[in-house]
């Protein structure tokens, strides 16, 4: 007997909204007819670690403490990636699960996400690197970089609601590969998301007590031109320290490095006017905010982002360019997320009768709210 309804979070990476024109995922917002059904905004920027953080803490970055896929410590000059759960500050719905004496599982396509996420999991298991005990029970996963890969992760889900009922809170992350690779409408997207979408009909059969909650980390645009600022400014007399994508993570075939939100690190204050209006002159820099105004207008911790942030226009990205060049155009199929132009994410939550919203879901951050005083960690 649970103490609590039983949770099932479906994280579905890159589910822009244009994605369920044309009824791709019957199943999906069906469920959401049933209940909530709502376009709300992604967290800034948009990126998957800031955004999952955000979604399993119920957080604004400012509180979780997660501000992108990477970050740069100035205090010692490196750079590393914001993966691992001792950047979080704050306990993840996962934590306060298991604190509390329930199951908490995290299935996720990517080894990144178990680093971040899977802290004090009863189960905490990436199909990019499952291990034999899962290997021989579902068959080996496939590559990372596929689409099947997100629906062996959830036929794992399947398997695991209906032979552990005891579970009693599960939040499945897929990756975004298929995503940054198609663009709605093609034939492999609705390949992918139909049978995507009929795996969550199967979990939630073989679940009818749990609740449902799904929504998005981020959308998808296409992009055709990148800047690496570190050497745009350095050619326009107004270098810097170091400059940074928010999107940079390990998985480089996914988008390169590249995304539309960067941090940019100055090597004295007094640089701060000639750098913010070099970045303003450049083709596709939308916007250009000092470090306080950045954190106040998206929530984020300052001590974790840049002097200066720039973000791109709808079909600018920046990133990290051969030697030498400071621009390039990207490719036509090119797709990638981390501006205000991929903010806009469904959301999704049914059958959450033990969980009901007392306010309308405004963000992605506030799919698991409800979930907060149900599980609560004593201070």
């Amino acid at each position: 007997m649970h103490a609590h309804q039983r949770v099932i979070v479906a994280m579905i990476d890159g589910l822009d909204p244009a994605y369920l024109d044309g009824g791709t995922m019957p199943v999906l917002t069906g469920l959401g007819a049933q209940g909530t059904s709502r376009i709300v905004d992604a967290i800034s920027p948009t990126v998957t670690n800031a955004n999952n953080a955000g979604i399993s803490c119920a957080a604004w970055p400012a509180e979780h403490g997660i501000t992108g896929n990477s970050y740069f410590n100035p205090a010692s000059g490196e750079a590393d990636y914001m993966e691992d759960w001792t950047h979080l500050t704050q306990p993840t719905l996962l934590e306060r699960v298991t604190a509390a004496g329930g199951k908490a599982a995290l299935l996720t396509a990517k080894k990144k996400t178990v680093r971040l996420l899977g802290n004090r999991t009863t189960l905490a298991v990436a199909a990019e690197e499952p291990g034999p005990e899962f290997t021989d029970r579902y068959g080996p996963a496939p590559d990372i970089y596929s689409a099947e890969i997100n629906h062996w992760l959830w036929g794992v889900a399947v398997d695991l609601l209906a032979t552990q009922p005891d579970l009693d809170f599960l939040y499945v992350h897929t990756t975004d590969y298929p995503m940054h690779a198609w663009p709605p409408g093609d034939p492999r997207t609705i390949a992918h998301l139909r049978r995507l979408d009929e795996l969550i009909g199967e979990a939630v059969a073989a679940a009818p007590d749990a609740a449902f909650f799904a929504t998005a980390d981020h959308g998808m645009n296409g992009k055709n031109l990148v800047h690496d600022l570190s050497q745009a400014l350095a050619n326009r007399h107004a270098p810097v320290r170091f400059t940074l994508s928010a999107e940079k993570d390990r998985y480089v075939k996914h988008h390169r490095t590249f995304g539309g939100t960067a941090w940019i690190w100055l090597h004295h204050p007094a640089d701060e006017s000639n750098v913010a209006q070099t970045l303003s002159s450049l083709p596709g820099v939308e916007t250009v905010l000092r470090r306080e105004e950045a954190a106040s207008r998206f929530h984020l911790n300052p001590d974790r982002i840049g002097d200066l942030v720039a973000l791109g226009d709808r079909d600018t990205v920046f990133g990290e360019l051969p030697t030498g060049r400071e621009s390039e155009q990207l490719p036509q199929e090119y797709r990638s997320h981390g501006s205000l132009y991929e903010q806009k994410v469904p959301l999704f939550a049914s059958n959450n009768a033990d969980y009901p919203y007392t306010r309308q879901p405004s963000h992605n951050k506030d799919l698991l709210a409800p979930l907060l005083s149900a599980w609560t960690i004593d201070s």
